[in-house]
């Protein structure tokens, strides 16, 4: 029985050479079909995400299903993804020109219809993440940006109903304080 679970029917250089160029491959596929693959916007984009696992993982593991096979593909992974991480740490050109730029989806209020069509983001789907992040519309939305790595970053017009009432219980507060401030000096006379 154990033999058969730790028998590796390939070398081990074909087992650690396989992962490698299927993250490889991944890594540019995910940079040339964009941010919109990684934000996971629709089902759509979901099934292809989740379906690129099990696509791949015979090109991985090859013929072999042991134990030793997938643990030295699950180690070559992680250690790509290390090597890889850590050296575009140190090369941030590298990494800028890789990951990509943000695309602006809002600019001003106003709706870029070049960056939504550079990402082939519909403006209901843009209105989806909105909600998501708490705005009613997006004419209440100042800045939209897709970042590299699929992250929306909102800012809104004008500050929103939480944001005003914390800033008025900060400003009363600071009144209270002065105000307690007062009295001590007046009760040390």
């Amino acid at each position: 029985m154990w033999t058969h679970m730790f028998a590796l029917t390939l070398p081990i250089a074909e087992k650690m050479l396989r992962p490698a160029i299927v993250y490889a491959f991944l890594v540019v596929m995910l940079r040339i079909f964009g941010k919109r693959e990684l934000a996971q916007l629709n089902p759509f984009d979901l099934v292809v995400l989740l379906s690129l696992s099990n696509t791949v993982q015979n090109a991985i593991i090859g013929d072999d299903n042991s134990v030793s096979g997938g643990l030295i593909g699950a180690f070559t992974l992680f250690a790509v993804n290390y090597l890889v991480v850590r050296f575009l740490f140190k090369h941030r050109r590298l990494d800028e020109v890789l990951q990509g730029t943000p695309t602006r989806l809002i600019e001003d209020g106003c709706l870029c219809h070049g960056g939504m069509a550079k990402e082939m983001l519909t403006e209901s789907e843009l209105l989806t993440v909105a909600h998501r992040q708490g705005f009613g519309a997006l004419d209440e939305i100042h800045h939209c940006t897709l970042e590299p790595g699929g992250t929306f970053y909102f800012e809104a017009k004008e500050p929103r109903p939480h944001e005003r009432e914390h800033a008025q219980v900060m400003k009363r507060l600071a009144e209270l304080g002065s105000q307690l401030d007062d009295l001590r000096r007046l009760v040390t006379r």
